[in-house]
């Protein structure tokens, strides 16, 4: 059904590997001056400020929150830069250099004729898993360990760490190889329009995967005890009644074992919804304030946020698999990169590799876009929140959380529009504060 939908689309004509080559080349090495021009704009203009609150913040927020908030920024932007600097080599070891043709001439010798086409394949993506796994490990240790230690936020233990791993490790694999297997079929066995059939897997995976997230994954990582406090509870349930908003339960899980950052979200699809508390959020806010986060994200939830960037990921990946149904066809596009295709093997994981390594420079131009439409739903997320709860609570609340999650009230105004999900503190507080006197 799907595949004549698309029966009488025309050919596309062949890929020059030397045209993708320098492609990639160019946006690889623009994405990265780009990147740094970036990176040391908002170092420069945070230490430029560390030395003063703003004006609207002077009474609300201490200096040494202020400065120890820049020096967390400035910290974690350096340390992105060299991240940047060893991610981008990698990048060109794996592509340009030759790694991934490497690797898959040893994964292939080593299992093709042994134990068969899928065996190859699902082998390969896993030793590039794992081998990139271990390439980023150093820099998640010293994030956490340092880093974050550093600044009083890890509160995660050698030994919780390694747990977590271990059981991040199973659930991928139990959940990876089998969807993973079941894409490379797809590509193997249903004809020119496999990417459409792929597709509807994946969205259907996707979906699968946000109904049990809640009661089977995360539970493995966390614990989730109903919320104690029944003032708070009232409080919340007649909120949720005002804006007709219902969930299967309200929840406090135990994020202070593993970091002092506080948050507060919906999971779930569905009837499946909850809402999840860090029990570090309700150590640090107030009934009050309580309710004016949980109203901001109600807020996403009126708006058809939630659903309208589903369905903008279910388009973008459907274009994604279109693309990936092309290029994967193409010879130009493995040797464009440095990759030999298989003559007596598929070349269906190939493909993928190269996909998910190459389409991130290119799609690293589209950030601001995204980061815009995000900072949109924000604001109407607080000016539904400031209608059905206090805005000044709404205010006092995302101050707190600003302090404690040591973000800087001074970033680069270009930086932030380039990058921020959120609104800087400044703008989001102001409007805020508008729709309260309002």
């Amino acid at each position: 059904m799907f595949a004549s939908l698309f029966s009488s689309v025309p050919a596309l004509p062949a890929l020059h590997p030397s045209a993708l080559s320098l492609a990639f080349v160019a946006a690889l090495l623009l994405g990265l001056l780009l990147k740094l021009w970036l990176s040391n704009r908002q170092i420069r203009h945070v230490m430029q400020h560390r030395d003063a609150v703003p004006e609207a913040f002077a009474a609300t927020v201490p200096l040494d929150a202020h400065q120890k908030a820049a020096d967390y920024t400035v910290v974690r932007s350096r340390f992105g830069l060299l991240n940047l600097a060893f991610s981008s080599a990698v990048l060109l070891g794996w592509t340009l250099l030759g790694g991934l043709d490497l690797l898959n001439g040893w994964v292939y010798e080593a299992t093709a004729e042994r134990f068969g086409p899928m065996a190859y394949q699902l082998s390969l993506l896993f030793a590039f898993v794992l081998i990139g796994s271990l390439l980023d490990l150093p820099w998640e240790l010293y994030n956490t360990f340092n880093i974050e230690q550093r600044f009083g936020f890890n509160r995660l233990t050698w030994k919780l760490y390694l747990n977590d791993a271990l059981k991040g490790a199973v659930v991928g694999l139990l959940i990876g190889l089998p969807i993973a297997a079941l894409i490379l079929w797809l590509m193997g066995a249903a004809g020119r329009f496999w990417w459409l059939w792929a597709w509807g897997t994946w969205m259907g995976f996707n979906l699968l995967i946000l109904v049990l997230y809640p009661t089977v994954i995360a539970p493995l990582f966390n614990k989730f005890e109903p919320l104690p406090d029944e003032a708070l509870k009232s409080r919340v349930e007649g909120l949720m009644a005002r804006c007709g908003f219902a969930a299967k339960g309200l929840f406090v899980m135990d994020g202070s074992r593993r970091s002092a950052h506080g948050n507060a979200y919906f999971t779930g699809f569905g009837p499946a919804k909850r809402v999840v508390f860090f029990d570090t959020l309700l150590e640090r806010l107030n009934g009050p304030e309580v309710e004016a986060v949980l109203a901001h994200e109600l807020g996403h939830f009126k708006h058809k946020h939630v659903l309208k960037r589903m369905i903008t990921m279910f388009a973008i990946s459907l274009a994604g698999f279109a693309l990936l149904g092309w290029l994967s066809a193409q010879p130009g596009f493995y040797l464009a990169f440095a990759v030999q295709p298989n003559l007596a093997a598929p070349n269906d994981a190939l493909a993928l590799l190269l996909f998910m390594l190459a389409v991130p420079v290119f799609g690293f131009f589209f950030t601001p876009l995204g980061s815009l439409m995000s900072r949109r739903d924000e604001f109407q997320a607080d000016a539904y929140a400031c209608a059905n709860a206090r805005g000044a609570d709404l205010a006092s609340a995302l101050l707190k959380l600003h302090e404690d999650n040591a973000g800087t009230l001074t970033p680069d105004p270009v930086f932030a529009r380039f990058y921020y999900s959120h609104p800087p503190a400044s703008e989001r507080l102001g409007a805020i504060l508008s729709q309260a006197t309002r």
